[in-house]
């Protein structure tokens, strides 16, 4: 396995330049761990002495879903609790006679369920979470299941539900039981963060209610409405952290401990399973831009600028952390960066 250490350096340190993001965690590895990594830029550019590190701790965003959704429901199908195709109306009382009973698990992680594509929870439910809970369970679909993939935030929250329905433990508990305490995730946690590990996050967003940039809370807006632990975002973590998790991804028998899913979910998920429907996903993870069927590289993204790929072909894994939403919500200059930091990191 070679890298081109120089030009991926030179490639980020080219971001914290163009204010892309004040900072960046980066590493490549396989199934044996880290083989390369390195960090750019500051944690805060309100405190431009105060480097980026590598166990710096980052709001995870929609890695969320992959961290705590993914993986426990993942447990959960190899426990053998839940069947991926058998409609929810048939186990799951809080949906039998509403729209969502005619959807499936699958087509929630495909993104195919076609659900609202907008969260939008305080406006139409309120801020009640029982409230919130019952409404989306209960709303209209937006188009028959199956006939697009098209993604949204609700597809995880849903799932988040039905694991805590069908484990009888909250999101939090469950994912941590089953796979962060197992994997030695010990820093992924949900928040928001106490005090002295709030200090080691790097910044997102200015919220304009206190004026200051949030840091240990989380910066999505639906997971603040529901107390931090849901399906969407909420979760914080580092880069050790996820590096453990892929490792594991790509060759469980590296673990010391087993974690709730193994490889048949793993592989499961890093398929196509939308058939002929564009854009193509697996369960959750899709194939990176820009890839080839061959090159079989996947991908999940996170809005405050995290992103970690895989591809099982290569025996390869890498992150990319940033706090991009410092500076902008804008998704373009990121992307690009993005887009280099695969190629150089598959090549």
């Amino acid at each position: 396995m070679t890298y081109d250490s120089d030009r991926i350096e030179a490639l980020l340190d080219e971001g914290v330049r163009d204010k892309v993001y004040p900072g960046a965690v980066w590493a490549i590895g396989d199934a044996t761990g880290i083989r390369i990594q390195g960090t750019t830029g500051v944690l805060d550019p309100d405190e431009p002495d105060v480097p980026m590190c590598a166990d710096t701790v980052f709001d995870a965003a929609s890695l969320t879903k992959i961290l705590a959704v993914w993986s426990s429901i993942g447990a959960l199908w190899e426990d053998g609790v839940l069947d991926l195709d058998q409609p929810l109306g048939g186990f799951w009382p809080e949906v039998t006679g509403h729209p969502l009973s005619t959807v499936t698990a699958r087509q929630l992680l495909t993104h195919a369920a076609g659900l609202p594509l907008r969260a939008q929870l305080k406006n139409l439910y309120g801020t009640d979470m029982d409230d919130i809970r019952r409404g989306v369970l209960h709303e209209q679909l937006h188009r028959p299941p199956g006939e697009a993939v098209e993604y949204t935030d609700r597809a995880a929250l849903i799932l988040g539900y039905l694991a805590e329905h069908l484990s009888g433990h909250t999101l939090d508990e469950l994912a941590t039981a089953r796979i962060w305490q197992p994997l030695g995730m010990h820093s992924t946690r949900f928040g928001p963060l106490p005090d002295e590990i709030a200090d080691l996050c790097a910044p997102t967003e200015l919220d304009q209610d206190t004026d200051t940039h949030l840091k240990g809370t989380p910066h999505d807006f639906s997971a603040r409405l529901l107390g931090s632990v849901c399906g969407i975002a909420g979760a914080f973590t580092v880069l050790n952290d996820l590096a453990a998790l892929l490792r594991y991804m790509l060759d469980a028998s590296t673990s010391r401990a087993r974690a709730g899913f193994g490889t048949e979910w793993t592989a499961c998920s890093l398929t196509v399973q939308t058939g002929e429907l564009q854009p193509t996903r697996g369960l959750f993870w899709h194939p990176a831009p820009g890839t080839t069927a061959e090159q079989d590289v996947w991908v999940h993204y996170g809005f405050t600028g995290t992103g970690m790929w895989i591809s099982p072909a290569k025996d390869r894994w890498a992150v990319l952390l940033t706090n991009k939403l410092y500076y902008t919500r804008d998704r373009g200059p990121l992307t690009d960066v993005r887009n280099a930091f695969r190629e150089l990191a598959f090549r």
